[in-house]
């Protein structure tokens, strides 16, 4: 049975309509996943008396071009409804009335403070198409909003209902926190009971293919073989595939080669320096990352080849993320529990008394009643030096990290790889999108704390000092 029919027919199978459940319907281009939610909604809209569905988008045009224009549109596929009286599109208020006193609201939320003008709504079905272009903050709230007041639906339906059913291609502003929270929590089609913290539903991801919307594949043959022919191998994997691993038109994603950027640990030689970098966070998630600089000597891994390093040449040897588990998220620890930890950690990777101060995000220096959080770290023994956040700098670093990377496959120029170890980098800086509004940059909206913490390093103003040492 197609996940179209799962969903739309609960007694019929039960991958979409096991009771209190969140449903991720994600993956490749063309899928059908925007035309599934207005299949499901029309469904369960006629089949329970006072159902209220709220359909979202991030933008308002998008909403009315993706689900009201067109011959799958909400008006195309309720004509015969409309003529028999049975339905009523209202464009001006934005919603969709049943006779039976079910209601489809169109919605959009382009701020995240948007999301506080739905908090007295008593949502039983919530929508969201596009979830990776909504911030974690926002569809939790809107979670919040679902509850079952005044919802007696029928013996066929009892226990479908309150539900969540979002569709999403990779990419995006919220592409890592709805990778971790759906795609790469459990098999696909696998059903996880979520604790308390979480919205205590069950969750699901359906992966979306291509296959599952035969009507594009029969209206448009060519669609596939457009898509294979973006050109950009990691944009046909995101967009034909539904490769959440990749991210296409991201700011790394033409260069990052995981063959070849990414290491096995190995114990850095004497005579490379050693120094850290840091991007400050509280309520959002602090990054210490720990660099190995080639002195331009060869590296002797264990029980492997000698390899030839370029000087300059750059390892991120460990990482310190300060998250609470949850994608751009954080501890909330004081500076001097941050700087004691960074000691541990340093006598544990057998680094204890070798490693430099680097550059840190320059905010931990601005003094607030004659004090700052870098003096804070400093007692506790742990010091920095700022990092370059003059104008350009952004922009700047993004370009010498690609350069970097692109440096590491030709050993002409010095290079950048990450021991397999640091995950925090693997997880968030591959996967970065572009700005929307400055292509130059990041979005910085997205989980970019590991990114800025490497920037910095790789920015950092090499000069020489009163002995003649390099820093």
């Amino acid at each position: 049975m197609d996940t179209l029919s799962l969903a739309l027919h609960p007694r019929q199978g039960r991958a979409l309509v096991t009771p209190a459940t969140e449903v991720l319907y994600g993956g490749a281009a063309g899928g059908g996943k925007s035309h599934l939610m207005r299949a499901a909604a029309i469904t369960w809209c006629r089949a329970v008396d006072g159902l209220q569905v709220y359909l979202f988008r991030r933008e308002y045009p998008d909403l009315y071009k993706n689900h009201m224009d067109g011959p799958s549109g909400f008006p195309a596929l309720l004509a015969a409804w409309v003529r028999g009286g049975f339905a009523k599109v209202n464009r001006s208020g934005n919603f969709i009335e049943f006779a039976n006193g079910s209601k489809i609201n169109l919605c959009h939320a382009k701020h995240e403070s948007d999301v506080y003008g739905y908090q007295g709504a008593e949502i039983h079905v919530l929508m969201i198409d596009e979830l990776t272009q909504w911030t974690r903050p926002m569809y939790s709230f809107l979670r919040g909003r679902l509850r079952l007041v005044g919802l007696t639906p029928s013996e066929a339906w009892k226990g479908v209902f309150p539900r969540v059913l979002c569709g999403a291609n990779p990419g995006g502003i919220g592409h890592n926190w709805v990778k971790a929270a759906f795609v790469d929590l459990a098999p696909p089609l696998s059903l996880t009971a979520m604790p308390p913290a979480e919205g205590g539903m069950l969750r699901q991801y359906v992966p979306a293919r291509l296959e599952d919307n035969p009507s594009l594949l029969a209206a448009d043959p060519g669609y596939e073989r457009r898509l294979e022919g973006l050109g950009d191998p990691a944009l046909v994997k995101a967009m034909r595939l539904g490769d959440w691993n990749i991210v296409a038109g991201g700011m790394f994603d033409d260069l990052w080669r995981p063959s070849v950027h990414v290491v096995p640990p190995f114990p850095v030689p004497a005579g490379w320096r050693v120094d850290r970098s840091f991007d400050w966070g509280s309520s959002r998630p602090f990054s210490v990352g720990w660099w190995a600089e080639s002195d331009g000597s060869d590296l002797v891994p264990p029980g492997g080849a000698p390899r030839s390093t370029v000087p300059g040449d750059l390892f991120r040897i460990a990482e310190w993320y300060g998250w609470n588990g949850r994608p751009n998220e954080g501890l909330r620890m004081l500076a001097a529990e941050i700087a004691r930890g960074i000691v541990e950690r340093e006598a544990e990777l057998g680094l204890a008394g070798r490693v430099r101060p680097g550059p840190a995000d320059t905010s931990i220096f601005d003094v607030e009643n004659g004090n700052s959080i870098a003096d804070d770290m400093a007692r506790a023994g742990v010091r920095w030096e700022r990092a370059d956040k003059s104008p350009g700098s952004r922009r700047q670093g993004w370009q010498r990290m690609r350069a970097m990377l692109t440096a590491a496959g030709k050993r002409e120029q010095p290079g950048l790889w990450v021991f397999e170890t640091c995950r925090h980098f693997l997880r968030t800086v591959p996967v970065l999108p572009r700005s929307g509004i400055d292509p130059d940059d990041v979005e910085t909206s997205a989980e970019d704390h590991v990114a800025d913490e490497a920037r910095y390093r790789l920015m950092a103003v090499r000069r020489r000092n009163a002995v003649g040492e390099l820093w």
